[in-house]
């Protein structure tokens, strides 16, 4: 477990916004590499492993996503400062006061914060009151510019990417909190996964192929790619908690229905027996405000029975949290499941 977090803290440390994930894909076709294990890239950018089973007409497609929630420049003010638009599905309350980093298209990066252009409680009445928005919300650059011009000598332009410091810290007692566990906790896991079948010699039942997705947030990630011969797809992706909801940070959440409609019931239960025959904790859930990997590869038209599990996440899409109980259990599940049968159509 101190494997997975540790790799955690190195693949939320590495900017990744949809759009721009280059460098975090090239981090993980290298873990792969060094294990030996088979990868090729899609148009798109993401990475697609692949370990030959036993059975090769009927194939498994697991995924988790490592693209992030992140922002674009929007445009360059007069004021020496930097509108955003957004990447992904989250409030601009979410990343007020954060530290961020501005990635020009020449390479290079400066350093900002993400501040409420009516922050100082001593020359605005409306501190407090003023709408978080994208009118309002604007990043302060660790340069010396006071207009556009200068900003536009240091090279930041239009369409800028912009990503968020994720403040990765582990604590004694076995929480991880970060910006970004979703879903780099889960594609920390499937690493793990892959490297524990490659040092184990374990021969899988069916040829199972691992995609990390790099377009989940803005909804496309994973619904492409998937070959003819695969019958069940799982996306691993966070468990949502919130009121109403029976996810926790110290078990597996097993989504029973998202927004996207009721995932495929015959591979639920069979998680569910997986789970109670290896005494794996875990919670059965529905997210209302959701859609996965998997639902996107329905939604496309595949042919496919699909799923979705993954660690249960505080505080989705801002400072997130979880517990190394979570990580292990989903890591415990995913074991049993790539080594049991498919669920029959």
């Amino acid at each position: 477990m101190n494997e997975t977090k540790e790799l955690i803290e190195q693949l939320v440390s590495i900017p990744s916004p949809s759009g721009n994930t280059e460098q975090v894909i090239t981090f993980v076709e290298s873990f792969l590499k060094d294990l030996q294990v088979e990868t090729r890239r899609n148009r798109k950018g993401g990475l697609i492993a692949t370990l030959p089973g036993n059975n090769k007409d009927e194939h498994r497609m697991l995924t988790a996503h490592v693209d992030t929630l992140g922002a674009m420049v929007k445009e360059v003010k007069d004021n020496g400062r930097l509108r955003l638009d957004l990447i992904g599905g989250f409030k601009y309350n979410a990343i007020e006061g954060e530290y961020c980093e501005i990635h020009t298209s020449s390479g290079k990066v400066f350093t900002g914060t993400i501040l409420m252009h009516q922050t100082s409680v001593h020359v605005y009445k409306d501190a407090g009151d003023a709408k978080r928005n994208q009118e309002n919300m604007e990043v302060r650059i660790d340069a010396k510019v006071t207009n556009e011009e200068e900003i536009r000598e240091l090279g930041i332009e239009v369409g800028d990417f912009v990503s968020f410091d994720p403040r990765v810290q582990q604590t004694d007692n076995g929480f991880i909190k970060s910006r970004h566990l979703d879903d780099k906790a889960s594609v920390a896991i499937l690493l793990q996964l892959i490297k524990r079948i490659k040092e184990e010699n374990i021969t899988l039942p069916y040829t199972t192929h691992f995609l990390i997705s790099n377009n989940e947030e803005i909804g496309y990630g994973g619904n492409s790619n998937i070959s003819p011969e695969t019958v069940e797809y799982l996306a691993v992706d966070m468990g949502a908690m919130g009121d109403g909801q029976s996810t926790d940070e110290y078990t597996v959440s097993i989504c029973a229905k998202d927004s996207s409609g009721p995932y495929h019931y015959g591979l639920r239960k069979h998680l569910v027996e997986l789970a109670e025959a290896n005494k794996i904790g875990y919670k059965l859930d529905i997210y209302p405000y959701y859609g996965s990997d998997a639902s996107a590869a329905i939604r496309a038209g595949h042919d496919i029975i699909h799923g979705l599990i993954g660690p249960g996440i505080d505080s989705s899409h801002a400072y997130e949290r979880t517990h190394e109980s979570s990580l292990d259990y989903t890591e415990q599940l995913l074991y049993h499941y790539v080594l049991s049968g498919i669920v029959s159509h």
